[in-house]
């Protein structure tokens, strides 16, 4: 009989209609993950179109959209075409990855329109208008002209090596989304060389922005794009030859790092090997300017083996997201959100002592994430500590997480740090940071062959007289201070004795060979997680079917798990009324007749992230109230190391239930419901109803 807490197990736990008999099954009933990732852009990008938000911001919220465009092509798309050479199936959406490429260049061509469309007729001239000038070639004074041609010989040359095309120069390696600028050129270089085409890359030393001086300009916040200076300038670098036109580029390459760690000795050094040839893995997009020629642009598609729907027409910078330093280098605190000063609760300076008086929850970014770096110091400076352990997903640069654990391994605690290597995009950070720990005698584990460990842990070990306890952290976030800033997330700091044992052991398997373990409080991915949700999912259903209240409520950032769609349809048909909160990607179709009828999706787009991940179940009256680490993703739910928590204090599941569930379903500012054919409408207050802002009421609430 097989094991029930074993990874295999969670994919059965739920009693379900073989598939050639379960309706709901059919392909019909789900979005596909790819293109509502995609889509969850357009209402980012709301965000930079709304009047009513400060202008630096929406020009954030702009180039957010534009740096998360990035990322979908060069994690999400790249990874379906990788799918689409090997001929894999369909997911249950029933569409083929060659459709749903196809899809994505349509929408995402949708997209850029409108990005290049806010930029160029209602962010640029508004912020040009609040004395806020990116100055576009044609709107240069002579004066800017002459400075800004000093600049760039002065500044810009001395570290440019152009490249012309020809037999004995062929196309050169292009570095993943950098500037780059295609050069027509006209007559003879001096060693009787013909003109054609040249190749001008932009140095990722130089600035993509850059700053007049207010005695050239006359105005005190003044910038160019350093494309429009190369473009401009760039015959500077072609003497005796005519310049025919100069087209910047850029080319957007996948970027998902493959390691086989089951036929590899060493993660971390196959991992950095990996590294070096990130920037030149295969091409997925090529952004050029609209004006180039359709010869040169088939030149590139070729030299990149694209297809001709992979080709975006830029009406402006390829890298619109870089005007994003305009909003740090200007300090107008009127186009901006008002500061805030995050709470920071009584009892900070004995930590022990508090947490030992009952649970601590902290809702960031209005908690402070504080008490946590403060519990940490503490442990690595009292004698009475004995060891520390933590999960470290990602952490940030200069982390002052990182600092306490070499210091408190230099005061002679015993110190465990499970570091996941491959958290994408950070893992030269965590390769350098797992080094130092190690130097300083930190033991660095380095996870689970094939599964992240994405669970966010802190456990502290302290002698209390005759006896040990233990003290947790656990939270729904990274343990990142940048981010405990700008995300909501929450935190849960208790000395409970059973929970203390659930991380233990977690963190027991997680360093050594332990076999599958029973936890009392904790669900664990990818053992009880996925299966416990199942199981109260259907507990739901199975109330609602006996006529007693049922009621599910979760919050998420993304949405996929067939088992768990299929398990919701099935509560939404027995008439549990569901509400899901799902930031990003949803493949649930709400509002479906005869299938998902109780069952409504929202999107919250604010001021912060929402990152936060809690389930609520109706539990007959008793509800159960989750954070977790986890989304209702089959990654997070099958492959990943993750952990799901109970919050039990009464006071504290009250607060945490009013602050990230009911306090979001009452949101009609932010908030964006999905309907059955996948589109978002934003959400307004009715007729007699009070404006409602799920983060303001927060801010107000808990930071005065």
């Amino acid at each position: 009989m097989p094991d029930p807490r074993s990874p295999a197990r969670t994919a059965t736990a739920a009693q379900e209609t073989p598939a050639e008999h379960d309706p709901l099954r059919d392909s019909s009933l789900y979005f596909n993950r790819e293109l509502s990732q995609l889509d969850f852009n357009f209402r980012v990008l709301a965000q930079a179109q709304d009047p009513l938000v400060p202008l630096l911001e929406r020009l954030r919220y702009l180039c957010i959209s534009c740096t998360n465009l990035d990322e979908f092509f060069e994690i999400r798309a790249g990874t379906l075409r990788h799918a689409k050479e090997l001929g894999l199936t369909a997911h249950a959406d029933g569409l083929a990855p060659t459709t749903v490429l196809n899809r994505i260049h349509d929408r995402a061509a949708d997209l850029v329109a409108a990005q290049y469309e806010c930029w160029n007729n209602l962010l640029r001239p508004a912020l040009g208008q609040a004395g806020v000038r990116v100055l576009a070639r044609d709107a240069w004074t002579s004066r800017q002209t002459r400075w800004l041609r000093a600049y760039f010989r002065d500044e810009i040359m001395p570290v440019l090596s152009p490249l012309g095309l020809d037999p004995a120069h062929p196309f050169p390696k292009i570095l993943n989304k950098s500037l780059n600028i295609v050069v027509v050129l006209k007559g003879r270089d001096a060693f009787g060389r013909n003109g054609n085409l040249a190749i001008v890359r932009a140095p990722r030393s130089l600035p993509r922005i850059i700053r007049i001086p207010e005695r050239v300009s006359g105005g005190a916040h003044d910038f160019v794009f350093l494309s429009a200076v190369l473009s401009t300038f760039v015959d500077e670098l072609f003497p005796g030859m005519e310049v025919k036109g100069a087209y910047q580029f850029r080319v957007t390459r996948n970027s998902e790092l493959l390691v086989d760690e089951e036929e590899v000795d060493n993660i971390a050094l196959a991992l950095r090997d990996e590294l070096v040839g990130r920037g030149y893995l295969r091409a997925v997009r090529l952004e050029i300017a609209d004006a180039c020629p359709k010869p040169i642009v088939r030149t590139l598609l070729d030299n990149f083996d694209l297809p001709e729907n992979a080709v975006y027409w830029i009406k402006g910078p390829v890298n619109l997201n870089r005007v994003i330093q305009v909003y740090d280098l200007v300090d107008r605190p009127d186009l901006k959100f008002p500061p805030f000063q995050q709470r920071l609760p009584a009892g900070m300076d004995a930590m022990f002592k508090r947490i030992g008086q009952g649970d601590m929850l902290l809702h960031h970014p209005f908690d402070a994430f504080t008490p946590v770096l403060e519990l940490l110091r503490q442990a690595a400076e009292d004698p009475n500590v004995l060891a520390i352990k933590q999960t470290l997903y990602r952490s940030g640069k200069d982390s002052p997480i990182v600092e306490q654990l070499v210091q408190a391994a230099r005061n002679g605690k015993d110190v465990t740090v499970v570091v996941e290597l491959r958290a994408r995009f950070d893992e030269e950070a965590n390769l350098d940071f797992a080094d130092r720990l190690q130097e300083a005698g930190v033991q660095v584990v380095y996870g689970v062959v094939g599964y992240k460990t994405h669970a966010k842990m802190l456990l502290i070990v302290r002698r209390e007289g005759r006896k040990l306890r233990r003290y947790v952290h656990l939270g729904t976030g990274n343990y990142h201070s940048g981010t405990a800033r700008a995300y909501t997330d929450l935190g849960l700091l208790t000395a409970r004795p059973d929970i203390g044992n659930d991380v233990h052991q977690i963190f027991q398997q997680l360093s050594g060979l332990a076999p599958a373990i029973r936890l009392k409080c904790l669900l664990q991915a990818p053992f009880t997680l996925h299966a416990g949700v199942l199981m109260r999912i259907d507990r739901e259903a199975r109330f609602a079917r006996e006529g007693r209240p049922a009621r599910i409520v979760a919050k998420m950032n993304a949405l996929n798990e067939p088992q768990v769609v299929r398990a919701l349809y099935r509560a939404s048909q027995a008439g549990v009324r569901i509400d899901l909160i799902v930031r990003g990607a949803c493949t649930l179709r709400p509002g479906l007749p005869g299938v998902s009828d109780n069952i409504r999706v929202r999107s919250i787009v604010g001021r912060f992230l929402e990152h936060s991940r809690v389930y609520w179940f109706g539990n007959g009256g008793t509800p159960e109230l989750f954070g977790a680490s986890a989304d209702w993703l089959e990654r997070n739910l099958l492959r990943r190391v993750e952990t799901g928590f109970p919050i039990v204090d009464p006071e504290l599941a009250a607060r945490a239930t009013d602050e990230t569930i009911d306090n979001y379903l009452a949101d009609n500012l932010n908030a964006w419901e999905l309907q059955p054919d996948g589109e978002y409408l934003k959400v307004v207050p009715g007729e007699g109803t009070p404006p409602h802002s799920a983060q303001s009421v927060l801010l107000a609430r808990l930071c005065g």
